[in-house]
């Protein structure tokens, strides 16, 4: 029996960059169904059952990060930011609407087709429905609240192991530090970085096998940080 091809939903309102888009993710063997506009792209999302979304920022009808919204409402798969506009604030904008990733146009086709194959394989193997994982010489037991490293137990802080747990629920993905600090030490403490910075810096001492290169707690400069599982 044929496996179904995996569905991809671009959004953008440049003729070329769809063609081009489609010609890539084709060629790459994937199902692709285009939108090129807001509103459409929404009603899509809806109802074409797509397995993941490339969204551009720039669209006639509505601001691309309220699409973002409106498809974080409801659905969970990858979203990937196609766009031109390439300031820190338009990321930060964007993981934190719910982004998984963010490329800026032009952009590379093998760069784009790499960056979305790992979306969709960490969706399908690491959702917020997962309560175990392992990654190089670490196993995490959510549920357990128990993490091993090389088969070692390891003593993590109640704060620790509340980053830790955000980190492997959405590995992968790019977390913003207002996103960090939102979930673990609550809405109040949104403008206080120092705390990320200080607590990924005791957790890669305690997961990292070199804590001064670390592979699992990658920093995204000047946005926040990902939980690399590559």
């Amino acid at each position: 029996m044929t496996t179904p091809a995996v569905h991809i939903l671009v959004i953008d309102d440049e003729s070329q960059i769809r063609k081009l888009l489609r010609n890539t993710l084709e060629a790459a063997s994937y199902k692709v169904t285009l939108a090129d506009s807001a509103e459409s792209g929404v009603q899509l999302a809806k109802t074409s059952h797509a397995d993941a979304v490339i969204l551009d920022l720039g669209l006639p009808d509505a601001d691309g990060i309220e699409v973002l919204k409106s498809i974080r409402s409801w659905a969970a798969f990858p979203v990937l930011i196609l766009t031109v506009r390439s300031s820190e604030q338009d990321i930060v904008s964007a993981l934190d609407a719910g982004a998984n990733d963010y490329l800026t146009k032009p952009f590379r086709g093998g760069e784009l087709i790499a960056r979305l194959r790992a979306a969709l394989r960490i969706y399908n193997s690491t959702s917020e429905r997962a309560s175990t994982l392992t990654v190089k010489s670490l196993s995490i037991d959510l549920d357990g609240r128990i993490v091993r490293k090389h088969g070692e137990l390891l003593t993590l802080t109640p704060t620790e192991f509340s980053l830790l747990a955000l980190f492997v629920r959405n590995a992968g993905r790019v977390l913003t530090h207002k996103y960090i600090l939102q979930q673990v030490w609550g809405p109040a403490f949104e403008g206080e970085t120092q705390y990320t910075r200080v607590y990924v810096g005791q957790l890669r001492k305690k997961l990292e096998d070199d804590p001064d290169h670390p592979s699992l707690i990658v920093t995204e400069s000047g946005i926040g940080y990902r939980f690399s599982v590559e």
